[in-house]
């Protein structure tokens, strides 16, 4: 991967000298361009801009591409190189982000690592009793911190006051604007981070079992929720053993669940089979939206984190 990247930086500095790669003014005016790598961070940004008109905001990874297995082309590293403020993830999936930003044309863009930004709330990834390891998990001292903070509410409104932030660095001018924004913003995930409390609060059951990768961490440790999954969020495997099988199923009627939760493209596949395998067969099967990859054309960051609660009652209860 190193190698592509340097490979692209190459041509990305020939293109540059020829095409004036970079952030100019013209005619006195500037149009602060801003892009972001995935659709949560893409949202807020939209949501702290709101109506300005000398702000353009740009989705890198367009519908359908996972944030795990992206490799920016040629055109990515040329149009990041020219941004003015460039906002990712900053995990294990982003360490191409590094050498594209030290060889990037514009040297006073402005990058945002939200990781780094959430600083102690960030956390690292955890294997949960019964998770199946990977294939190629070896002995490792150094643990990845979890990528999906996105995946929390309450993150969501720390990470949408940096991004107020960095805006109002690079454009002075409209500091309040982004600030105001921002603060409206935060009102509304606040709001709806109250409701998911109280409803897992009053919920009957306290544990969740997913038959599918586990992206939802930071989103259960918020509202202290119990959870067992196949494998891990950032997990490549596909295919589950035997004994994951077994032991989500007889977690199922251990604790007398007839709830299974998959995420956003799942096949199902596991979950039939662990109904399949467990005494219960009365079991429904629910779909939580991780934002890993495509969404809805009329979709929100908070129309889906509120799907994602309705949800949530339906397995608590």
């Amino acid at each position: 991967m190193k190698r592509i990247i340097s490979v692209l930086l190459c041509a990305v500095i020939l293109l540059a000298a020829f095409a004036g790669c970079g952030s100019s003014k013209s005619g006195g005016g500037k149009q602060l361009k801003i892009i972001a790598t995935i659709y949560p961070e893409y949202e807020w940004v939209k949501q702290v801009v709101g109506n300005l008109d000398n702000v353009d905001v740009e989705l890198l990874l367009d519908k359908g591409v996972d944030l795990h297995s992206f490799q920016p082309t040629a055109k990515d590293i040329i149009n990041i190189s020219s941004s003015d403020v460039f906002i990712y993830v900053g995990g294990e999936s982003d360490k191409w982000v590094d050498d594209v930003l030290k060889e990037a044309q514009n040297k006073e863009m402005k990058a945002l690592n939200l990781i780094d930004a959430l600083g102690d709330m960030a956390k690292e990834e955890k294997t949960v009793e019964g998770m199946q390891p990977e294939e190629n998990e070896g002995e490792e001292d150094e643990k990845e911190i979890d990528e999906h903070i996105w995946l929390s509410v309450k993150n969501a409104s720390k990470l949408c006051k940096s991004i107020a932030d960095a805006l109002g660095e690079k454009d002075p001018d409209n500091k309040d604007t982004y600030s105001k924004n921002a603060e409206a913003y935060i009102a509304k995930l606040n709001e709806l981070d109250g409701q998911y409390e109280q409803a897992c609060k009053s919920a009957k059951y306290d544990t969740l079992i997913f038959a599918d990768r586990f992206p939802f961490r930071y989103l259960t440790d918020d509202y202290n929720l119990k959870y067992y999954a196949a494998f891990s969020g950032c997990s490549a495997e596909s295919e589950a053993s035997f004994q994951t099988l077994i032991f989500l199923a007889n977690k199922l009627d251990e604790l007398k669940l007839n709830k299974l939760i998959i995420i956003d493209g799942s096949d199902k596949k596991i979950a039939d089979a662990v109904i399949d395998t467990a005494k219960t067969k009365d079991v429904e099967v629910l779909t939580l939206n991780s934002m890993q990859s495509a969404v809805g054309d009329d979709d929100t960051y908070l129309s889906i984190m509120q799907s994602n609660l309705e949800v949530l009652k339906k397995a608590l209860n």
